[in-house]
């Protein structure tokens, strides 16, 4: 039988930044990268898995946007797999790609939302080389690439030796990072750790009965109220654009569907870097270089920019960038405040056995080993 757990996604959680997005262009090459691929067990059990990853996305990005480099900011991307449901194929091994490297945070969050449980034969080894095999990591050593897989079955089911695959992550530089939903002697004794231990990475448990607590701050109320204005720099270009600004909504609703924390942590992600909406937004895709405002075809273009001269419709996209960037300030130095005043509260408390402060002191710990520096 397997226990009910809490885990938590990452993502990692913005990103580095390659993937599916909706229009493609050249894009320059990336620096300061963190790649970070997510393997959730949806079997039957993983329930509240799912429901802790949606919880925990947005914090665990925002921890990893603060970080820098040789004082640049990070480029963070995140894949998303899932492995040992039954409705998957199991000529693949009951393993399933769901989204590539991406810093579409957006996308993320949709597929999480749509994960549902179901069966169980929970492959370790075949869902690590799949990840190793499939994505795109970058090959410059001095970046962070990591995987995290969460699980409460023997590490060792399958026909791929997880042996064989934590050691060719690591002959590439990847580390793995084992969490086990349920005590630390079980995933012990079911391998777990060794699979972490075989690729550099580090072996933790969660305790999947604890539930995460959330502190509320006199801050929240502006910081959503801020996240929700945003919305209205965003410009939808491109024959996908409405779509893909729906689903910017979307989210919005289902985060804020889970608790008002979690809408608070998705207003501060919409406030930094990691953000980046260029496949369909004008303003980011100005901002990168990605597209000419005036080589778009007029019916690419929202209604608004339509009658619009070239000269206008610069000055237009140059206005909502200004509002953008006014408000993504004000929401940074919200931020600040909030964390200092949850700094406080969590002092006065001991430290919970959940899974994103685990997750969190290790991509803290590793990425460090990298150079890169937190706040």
């Amino acid at each position: 039988m397997k226990d009910s757990i809490i885990f938590l996604l990452c993502f990692l959680i913005s990103l580095v930044f390659f993937g599916d997005k909706a229009s493609s262009s050249e894009k320059p090459a990336q620096t300061n990268l963190v790649e970070l691929a997510i393997l959730l067990d949806t079997s039957n059990s993983m329930d509240g898995l799912i429901e802790q990853a949606k919880t925990q996305l947005w914090k665990i990005v925002n921890e990893m946007a603060r970080s820098k480099r040789d004082g640049e900011n990070i480029n963070l991307s995140v894949a998303l797999y899932e492995y040992g449901n039954d409705g998957l194929s199991a000529e693949e091994g009951f393993v399933r790609l769901i989204t590539p490297l991406t810093n579409d945070l957006d996308k993320i969050s949709e597929e999480l939302f749509k994960l549902r449980t179901n069966g169980g034969s929970e492959y370790c080894g075949t869902v690590i080389s799949e990840a190793i095999k499939d994505l795109k990591w970058t090959e410059n050593s001095d970046d962070y690439k990591v995987i995290f897989i969460a699980g409460n079955e023997e590490f060792t089911q399958g026909n791929v030796d997880y042996k064989t695959a934590c050691r060719e992550a690591i002959s590439k530089g990847i580390i793995i990072n084992t969490i086990y939903c349920g005590s630390y002697d079980e995933g012990l004794q079911s391998g777990w750790k060794d699979g972490a231990d075989l690729s550099d990475g580090s072996y933790i448990n969660i305790d999947p009965n604890q539930e995460t607590v959330h502190i509320d701050t006199p801050f929240d109320d502006e910081l959503v109220n801020l996240g929700q204005k945003l919305n209205e720099t965003y410009i939808a270009y491109g024959y996908e654009g409405d779509e893909l600004k729906q689903r910017q909504a979307d989210q919005d609703m289902n985060a804020s569907t889970i608790s008002p924390s979690v809408m608070v942590e998705r207003s501060i992600t919409k406030g930094s870097g990691q953000y980046n909406n260029s496949s369909w937004d004008l303003v980011d895709a100005e901002k990168n270089g990605s597209v000419k405002i005036e080589e778009i075809p007029e019916d690419q273009l929202p209604e608004e920019m339509q009658k619009m001269t070239d000269d206008e419709r610069k000055v237009f996209v140059e206005k909502k960038s200004k509002e953008r960037d006014e408000y993504q300030n004000q929401i940074s130095q919200l931020d600040k405040q909030r964390r200092e005043y949850i700094t406080q509260k969590i002092s006065e408390n001991p430290e919970s056995n959940t899974l994103d402060a685990a997750m969190l002191k290790i991509l803290r710990d590793q990425a460090s080993d990298k150079n890169y520096k937190f706040e």
